[in-house]
């Protein structure tokens, strides 16, 4: 059966389709212009498990050869290993269903993934190599570097008009590649998957002829300090309850879906925590996705709260600052409860003594470097300050995950950190714990797994955003900003 053409043939008519049909092998696809088709070695695929879906309209090709060598590299602890499955994961969901033919056809690369990071979508194709030449002459039999060297001259061969590109990030293949003539580059789109890229971000700007075409019929009141507005339109299909909207601009509204009923939607304005005089425990909102952070977490009405965001954003500071404006101001939460799973970033060091709330306070330096930050304007001095760290203390409890079966938690305000590394069942066992009056503050970066066999598609944080996604007693939100130091913010956006 014929094959799919990479691209156009530089000559149609019946002279080369009859050429096409005279081929005594299986045929790779013609050129079409000046499409390229992208050779990719195996070690690019284990650095970024995305990078298929990283070459805008062009076309990608994975040697057998390739597909062997992830087969070898799968099991492990590594973050290689992890990648090299979740490139078997996006492999066999763009194979599932798929005949062989449409294999050979090439599959189409979805253009819904949202991680090429201001690339235009995917819309090339994935081809496989499905035979095997001889070696080529210039090279020595054996060898996986050579194997993938022989089929990039192959496909040259075989698609004049196409410019074939290997990709390795494997100094000495590119050597030999460019002595063989072969065009070759190091793979340069490597940045991870971000929250944006596989979650809802929780919030959505408004069109800028919004209220033209919602503006009729429009109805507004206000309760004691809150305003709200009932609006019909074609965005309100789009809504979900607890999803955050806004206008463009410093001046525009900024709102929170209420509830969705017979296609129109009542929004309530939020508080503009980024004023000092609605400061949270001394700390203001420094952008707009934290201050709708803010109004969430200080929200009676939602119970469960998923703040995701890269390290610097304030996840941390502004959930444990809302946790002690309702437990020592407001007294609705008896204590604050703070908890993480124990995943090391290096090596393990091993046994820590003490009950259980010493073996967890190495793990929670997040929370005692901000407490420093909340305590630091307090008067009094050094003296002043460490009777309120001692005072914040008695109220905020660290427990470990591995106690947390079988027990129930009682108007408290319980912070899972670093929720990234739980797996669903472990997310499941978790929110269950939560009694009457509870509230719980899930943070978290899908981009920092640090735990074996977890992705960012199937992380427990991933996990519960998506099943809690339009329940009116759940919010998330996705910080984008980074508020910590501009060497953070540019070791976030360069690294």
């Amino acid at each position: 059966m014929k094959q799919r053409a990479l691209s156009e043939p530089a000559a149609s008519g019946a002279a080369a389709r009859a050429a096409l049909d005279t081929q005594p092998t299986p045929k790779r696809p013609k050129a079409r212009g000046d499409r390229r088709i992208f050779v990719l070695d195996t070690n690019v695929l284990m650095h970024d498990p995305a990078c298929i879906f990283r070459f805008e309209e062009h076309d990608v090709y994975l040697p057998m050869v390739v597909l062997e060598e992830l087969d070898s590299h799968k099991k492990g602890m590594s973050e290689a290993s992890r990648n090299v499955r979740q490139v078997s994961r996006f492999l066999d969901d763009m194979m599932r269903g798929a005949t062989k033919e449409q294999i050979d056809l090439g599959l189409p690369l979805p253009a819904s993934f949202t991680g090429n990071h201001g690339k235009r979508p995917c819309s090339g194709r994935l081809y496989f190599q499905t035979r095997f030449p001889a070696a080529a002459p210039a090279l020595p039999a054996g060898g996986n570097d050579n194997a993938i060297l022989t089929q990039t001259l192959t496909l040259q061969r075989e698609l004049p008009d196409t410019r074939v590109i290997l990709v390795s990030k494997d100094i000495n293949l590119r050597i030999k590649a460019s002595v063989l003539g072969v065009h070759v580059e190091d793979y340069y789109s490597d940045k991870t998957l971000e929250d944006s890229d596989v979650l809802f971000g929780g919030m959505s700007e408004l069109p800028a002829d919004f209220w033209e075409r919602h503006g009729h019929g429009m109805r507004s009141w206000k309760e004691g300090e809150r305003t709200f507005y009932e609006i019909s339109g074609p965005e309100v299909e789009h809504w979900q309850t607890n999803q955050g909207v806004h206008e463009a601009g410093e001046q525009g509204i900024e709102g929170i879906v209420r509830r969705i009923e017979n296609e129109r939607a009542v929004i309530e304005l939020l508080r503009d925590h980024r004023n000092e005089r609605h400061g949270i425990w001394g700390i203001t909102a420094r952008n707009r996705e934290q201050n709708f952070a803010l109004n969430l977490l200080m929200d009676p009405q939602i119970d469960f709260v998923t703040v995701l965001g890269p390290a610097g954003t304030g996840k941390t500071l502004l959930t444990l600052a809302a946790g002690l404006m309702q437990t020592l101001e407001s007294n609705r939460f008896a204590e604050i409860i703070m908890t993480r799973v124990t995943i090391p970033l290096g090596e393990d060091i091993g046994f820590l003594p003490g009950t259980e709330e010493e073996k967890m306070e190495p793990w929670m330096g997040a929370l005692m470097d901000n407490l420093e930050v909340l305590t630091g304007g307090q008067e009094g001095g050094n003296w002043g300050r460490a009777a309120t760290q001692d005072l914040l203390r008695n109220r905020i409890k660290i427990r470990s995950l591995n106690f947390m079966r079988g027990r129930t938690f009682l108007n408290r305000f319980l912070i899972l950190d670093e929720a990234q590394n739980l797996t669903p069942k472990q997310m499941k066992a978790l929110v269950t714990r939560a009694g009457p009056g509870t509230k719980l503050a899930c943070l978290g970066n899908v981009a920092q797994i640090d735990t074996p066999y977890l992705t960012e598609t199937t992380s427990g944080l991933t996990y519960v955003v998506n099943r809690f996604r339009g329940w009116p007693h759940a919010g998330h939100i996705t910080l984008v900003r980074g508020e910590r130091s501009r060497l953070a913010d540019f070791a976030s956006d360069a690294l």
